[in-house]
This record gives C-alpha cells, structure tokens and sequence, in this order.
C-alpha cells in the first residue's frame, strides 16, 4: 500500500479516536481498560485495512473490535482479576453494524464529552488536565508530551499516571451529566482547551517549534468542539480567538528570536486561511447576541486583523470591548491589555496611570513591566523605563504565564 493511503489511514485513526475511546469509556469505566483496547483496534486496523480496504464507519469498527479484544482480555484474567459487573457492560453480541446504527448525533456527543469531562476533573491541577487530555483524547505519546512541556519522559509519565489515579480515586461518575452540570463542565473544558494553546503560544523562539503542536493540537479540539456545539457562541469565539492569534505566529519573532511587538509586525506573514476562517466564526458568534469573555477576546483579535496596517486599527473599538472584558472577566490583565489602548487614544501619562495600581498585583507578569516601560519611554523618562525593560526580560526568562 502507498504512502498516502498509509496518511488516510493515519488521519482515520486520530479523527476516531476521541469518540472510539470515548464509547469503550463507557463500557469499560476505566481510563486505562479503554486506551488500552484502542490501542489494539488501532494495530488490528493497520493490519486488516490495508488488506480489506477501510470500514464503512472507521469509529464503528474501532469500538467493536476493542471492545471485543478487551472483554477477551478480561475473560482470560478473570481467574486472576474479576469481571466488571456484566450490567457495566455492553451487549457483547453487538455486531459492528449494529454499533455504527448506535452512534448518532446524541451519543456521539456525549462519549466525546464524557471523555472530555474525566480530563478536566476538578481534582486534577491544570497541568495534568492538559497532560491527560494529550495522552487521551489527542493521542500524542508521552514523549512528544514531555519534549512540549520541556520535562523528562520520566516525569510526565508520573505526572500522567497520577492523573489517572486521582480520577480513580474519586470515583468519576460515568453517566452523562445533567444540564446545569454539563453546563458547567463545558466552560471547563473550554478553559483547559485555551490553556493548552497557550502553553504553546507564548512559548518563546527557541521553544516555539517544540511547542506548536500544542496551540495546533488545541485548534483541532476547539474545532472538535464546534461540531458538538454548532450553535455555541462561546465555543465560536475560543475556535475564532485561537485561529486568529495562532495566524500571526510566522510573524511574532525576528531572525535574532526577539518577540516583534503587534504593531511592528508583518501582517503580509499572517496565515490568510485561519484569520478568513477566525473572522467567520467571530462573525456568527456575535451575531447570536450573547457576549461571553471568548467573543470579546476574539472581536479584539478581529479588528487587530483586519487592519492592514497599524495606522487603521480601530483602538476605540478596542478599549471598548476590553471594558466590557473587564466587566464580565475583571482582571488585571485585561486592565493591563486596555491601558494599551487607552494610551493609543489618550496619551501615555494617562494610561501609565491606569496601571501602576496594577503593581502588586502584576509583580511576578513580565508584559506588565514591558508595557510600563514603553509608557515610560514615549514619556521621556529614559532611565525608569531601562529598569521596567530589565525587569521584564528577568522575569520573561522565568517563563510567567498568565491568563487574559
């Protein structure tokens, strides 16, 4: 078989895999059980597709088959290890047809989600809800993990195992969560998703090949997102504001590696496919009429991106959504974000007046000493803003990451 049928088939089993584990999740109630009989649908696959040609429903056939082989599994341990309860279990005379006329919209949805809601329990730190969600709903080995996250193997290997554990521990419910619950759990899931770009986002030049495939690998679940939640404005603007921040990363660092402010950039190096793609989606959201933190964000990146030079960016527009941020979201972060623009609008003096009751609370954030410098600077008051400049790069090689 050729290299390209060999990429389809590559391509199928990463775009079945969060629902195929997803389903064996709900049959087996055990992260490890249901990865483990993926992992062996997937090498029945490459072994039988080529041969057979692909299934008419590749996810179908994934869940069949490791279902199968796991129960097989099970049966043979069973002298040493018991069954599950057999009502935990699937009818196991199911056939593959049977399985692909079971997944419809509603249960396709809901095993993604199921999936999704494990990895981002609220008893697991953040760091090991985004190590998880990798190893488990993305599929990237441990260490392609540990190299993104600039860890040993070792390490993220613990860090993964200790995730599984704590859910073990806490004794996960399995069943579909209710309205308001599932509510609450999408908004997290949303959180953990942008937290993941921006581990890759804001890494710097000489991690930022390394990294990219985090703020990729987030892209592809926001957009997996867009398809369980089709008319989810919040979910269109977290899609929206990673494409459009992503589309400027061929362009944020020079040949020496030094990040290129905003406004010094070359938007000709803008990626024109996401931002077209970014300020549709921003588009509709807005259009639904209910403005949530995401949008916001994602409007501010927009009216960035469609000014093809600095000179025509709308900055009145700009500190307008980031004041209505500041009522949905109050942070300092986003105060900080709107001094910038208030400085376009009213001058320095006053923005750097907005920020400096800012300070205690933004002592440890690199990009609030960067900013004041750079008031300082137009302002005239050299020496202070080569102290703020110092104090930025300080603490930038401590690698500070904060949310907007």
């Amino acid at each position: 078989m050729g290299a390209p049928d060999m990429a389809w088939i590559d391509a199928a089993l990463r775009a079945a895999r969060p629902q195929a584990i997803g389903a064996l999740l709900r049959y087996f109630r055990d992260l490890d059980t249901a990865e483990e009989a993926f992992q062996d649908a997937c090498l029945r696959a490459l072994k039988t597709w080529p041969v057979k040609g692909p299934p008419r429903d590749p996810a179908a056939w994934l869940i069949f088959v490791g279902r199968n082989t796991a129960v097989d599994q099970l049966r043979r341990q069973r002298k040493q290890q018991p069954l599950p309860p057999e009502e935990l279990l699937s009818d196991l005379e199911d056939h593959e047809t049977a399985v692909a006329e079971q997944l419809d919209g509603a249960q396709y949805r809901d095993d993604i989600l199921r999936l999704l809601f494990i990895c981002c329990h609220p008893e697991l730190p953040a760091t090991q809800q985004i190590a998880l969600a990798l190893r488990i709903v993305s599929g990237l080995s441990v260490k392609q993990i540990a190299r993104a996250f600039l860890v040993g193997e070792a390490a993220m290997e613990q860090r993964i195992t200790r995730a599984k554990a704590r859910i073990a521990k806490a004794e996960t419910p399995f069943e579909t969560p209710a309205a308001v619950e599932r509510s609450e759990r999408i908004a997290a899931v949303a959180a953990m998703v942008y937290l993941l770009f921006n581990e890759g986002y804001s890494a710097g030049a000489a991690e930022a090949q390394a990294r990219a495939p985090l703020a990729e690998e987030a892209i592809r679940l926001g957009r997996l997102l867009l398809r369980l939640f089709q008319t989810e404005p919040e979910i269109m603007g977290l899609t929206a504001l990673m494409l459009l921040q992503h589309a400027r990363a061929a362009a944020r660092f020079d040949a020496a590696g030094e990040i290129i402010l905003l406004e010094d950039q070359d938007r000709g190096r803008g990626d024109g496919k996401l931002i077209a793609e970014g300020l549709a989606l921003i588009d509709k959201a807005m259009r639904h009429r209910r403005p949530g933190p995401y949008q916001i964000q994602a409007a501010i990146a927009a009216l960035h991106a469609r000014a093809a030079r600095p000179q025509e960016t709308d900055w009145a527009e700009i500190d307008a959504l980031y004041a209505a941020l500041e009522r949905l979201l109050p942070s300092p972060v986003v105060t900080l974000n709107r001094a910038v623009a208030v400085g376009k609008l009213q001058g320095p003096a006053t923005a750097l007046a907005m920020i400096e009751p800012l300070a205690p609370r933004l002592a440890g954030y690199f990009h609030f000493f960067g900013v004041k410098g750079a008031f300082l600077l137009q302002l005239g008051r050299t020496a202070e803003a080569r102290a703020a400049f110092d104090q930025a790069i300080a603490l930038a090689r401590q690698s500070t990451v904060w949310p907007v």
